[in-house]
């Protein structure tokens, strides 16, 4: 088996313990470089990436909104102040809380106009941007890649 394009990379001399080490290690070098570049282009409309995924998941809820927990259950990667974030999100006046007429202990979050305007703004070149991070993949090797990344997730 030929040493992989990762161990170049690293500069590191001794093999991997095993396979799996291997798979796992280049997935997480190919995150952070596809997540840097996501970062690059979030910054332009003064966004984090956490802060997008939370648009995204209100935009999809509709105009009735969610609440703290569901919202965060949706979220692809766990934020544990899901509080600070939807503050900062509403200062911005992307986001609207209120309470619940159901539950006045619970509150629901929705996206605003200025929230839809901003991601419909973001919509195509995000796009465009994951079709130049994923040019290097057939679609068959795309498809392959899905199922992988499905298959190790529970």
């Amino acid at each position: 088996m030929m040493p992989g394009k990762l161990l170049q990379e690293i500069a590191q001399a001794k093999p991997w313990t095993c396979r799996e080490e291997e798979a796992f290690l280049n997935i997480a070098r190919t995150y952070e470089y596809l997540a840097q570049t996501l970062s690059e282009f979030f910054r332009e409309y003064h966004l984090s990436m956490t802060q997008y995924n939370m648009l995204r998941i209100l935009r999809g809820a509709g105009p009735e909104g969610l609440n703290c927990t569901e919202a965060a259950r949706r979220m692809i990667t766990h934020d544990p102040d899901v509080t600070r974030l939807f503050d900062r999100l509403e200062v911005r006046r992307l986001i609207l809380r209120k309470r619940s007429s159901v539950d006045r202990r619970v509150v629901l979050a929705s996206i605003t106009e200025h929230g839809l305007e901003l991601l419909s703004q973001m919509d195509e070149p995000l796009c465009d941007l994951h079709v130049r991070q994923m040019a290097g993949l057939t679609p068959e090797k795309l498809e392959t890649l899905i199922e992988a990344c499905e298959a190790l997730r529970p």
